[in-house]
């Protein structure tokens, strides 16, 4: 080969160690090279929302807001939330039946915490115990006893609950769905006293996911580099911080130091003169009034210099409240700007808003429907009644009317008025009044325009008007 042509080769090979990826070589696995996992598991996502706080706000700042109060099942649709609606529709019996054995099995809290569970997995189970006097891994056909028959909701991780049977008949319904569930207590929740562990038929498991299934990922799951880059910054700091308050000095002997000497005036043998060493420095570290003797020898401290990690933490903390859809202000809790709070706050509500029509409804009415299958609720097209996340606070609604009657008065002069008195009461979610109630909100005595009291709560008059 020509000479020119082997130093050119080498030249470039020197070059592409040098700078790696820039000379057209093969790319560099930054996963590897930063120490990120390529295929993290649901045992990597739970133990980062146990121990990393931002994890865990992230979590628990989402279910908070979406659970911020209690739906109600309702058998048809009302103007409003609540039980009863905002136009106090009676509530029926059956919806208060409904209610109130929800609230003995704590139905809405063990669903809350299965939704909490889903975001920290892929998937999360919610485990329907019945009064049907059959197993567990048993089928379902009608549970006797209506409202009665549903015992107990049990909300189980994505590493309690997994799938130990497929159904691969082509012909099958359920083909390519789980045909058996293997329930384990103690994989997750270690320190429970009497773990439970069986097998469980599809029937009696509702998957709670982005789309009912146990195909779908973990909310932690994107912002998980994240959080292990915060994890480094928050422990190289601490730990530089712990070398430099505790930093063990660095001996210099001098070039016309004797270490026979030295031995003999600590009076140890030359062979434990390191160990001797080694004492006196930890008896010197150990309290600020010791004293360090040394003959022979010069002591410095080893000083670590950090940069200051609040920028390169402010990165990663911005990158992962951007992966869970959330102002960085709501994740940690900073208040720089009423303004901007409050823009944080409604943009906030804004997607717990979506997030309950997309996620959190579906997966209600899932478990709804099969209580209807399973004849302890009756079919009917029953409707989630649920406080709208968005609506105005009461002291922000006061605050339109006081605008309200501002602008009725600045219209005035032109003999308009903008808003009725009724327009600005369902401001504040209150009903307009009935004749008697403004019967009796009328003065006792207006002047009539030749100046004369015109009695107005005479009852004659108003038949006369």
């Amino acid at each position: 080969m020509n000479p020119l042509t082997l130093m050119a080769n080498a030249a470039s090979r020197s070059l592409s160690t040098m700078f790696p990826g820039f000379f057209g070589t093969a790319k560099h696995d930054h996963y590897k090279d930063f120490g990120f996992p390529t295929n993290p598991q649901f045992g990597q996502f739970y133990d980062m929302y146990r121990r990393n706080s931002l994890a865990r706000a992230a979590v628990n700042k989402t279910i908070l807001k979406s659970w911020q109060d209690t739906p109600f099942l309702q058998e048809y649709q009302r103007d409003g939330a609540g039980p009863q609606g905002k136009r106090k529709q009676a509530e029926t019996r059956r919806e208060k039946e409904i209610r109130e054995r929800f609230s003995d099995l704590r139905v809405w809290q063990q669903l809350a915490e299965a939704d909490r569970r889903s975001m920290v997995g892929k998937y999360a189970g919610v485990i329907l115990r019945l009064a049907d006097s059959k197993r567990f891994m048993d089928p379902v056909d009608t549970v006797p006893g209506g409202l009665d028959g549903l015992v107990e909701v049990i909300p189980a991780w994505e590493g309690q609950l997994t799938v130990s049977e497929w159904d691969t008949d082509e012909r099958s319904d359920g083909y390519g769905h789980p045909k058996m569930f293997q329930f384990q207590e103690a994989s997750v929740d270690e320190g429970k006293a009497q773990p439970r562990a069986f097998q469980i038929h599809p029937d009696r498991v509702v998957i709670w996911s982005d789309d009912g299934t146990v195909n779908c990922s973990s909310a932690i799951e994107p912002g998980l580099n994240d959080l292990m880059t915060i994890e480094k910054i928050v422990g190289a700091g601490g730990e530089g911080f712990w070398k430099n308050a505790k930093a063990s000095p660095v001996l210099e002997i001098d070039k016309d130091a004797k270490v026979e000497t030295m031995a003999k005036a600590m009076g140890v043998p030359v062979s434990e003169l390191a160990d001797k060493m080694d004492e006196q420095v930890n008896d010197w570290q150990r309290g600020f009034d010791a004293m360090l003797m040394l003959q022979g020898m010069k002591a410095t401290a080893l000083q670590i210099t950090l940069p200051s990690p609040e920028h390169f933490f402010s990165i990663a903390v911005q990158s992962f409240a951007a992966s869970f859809l959330m102002p960085v202000k709501i994740l940690v809790g900073m208040q720089t700007g009423e303004r901007a709070s409050t823009e944080d706050a409604q943009e906030w509500a804004q997607t717990n808003k979506a997030r309950r029509a997309d996620r959190v409804i579906p997966n209600i009415m899932g478990l709804v429907r099969r209580l209807e299958h399973f004849t302890i609720l009756p079919e009917r097209d029953w409707f989630i009644s649920w406080t709208d996340l968005t609506e105005s606070s009461m002291g922000e609604k006061i605050d339109r009317v006081g605008k309200m009657a501002e602008t009725n008065a600045k219209m005035q002069a032109t003999g308009e008025r903008v808003f009725t008195g009724d327009e600005m009461r369902a401001a504040v979610d209150l009903e307009p009044l009935t004749p008697a109630q403004k019967a009796l909100l009328k003065p006792e005595a207006e002047e009539t325009d030749d100046g004369q009291a015109d009695d107005k709560t005479d009852p004659s008059k108003d038949d006369a008007e």
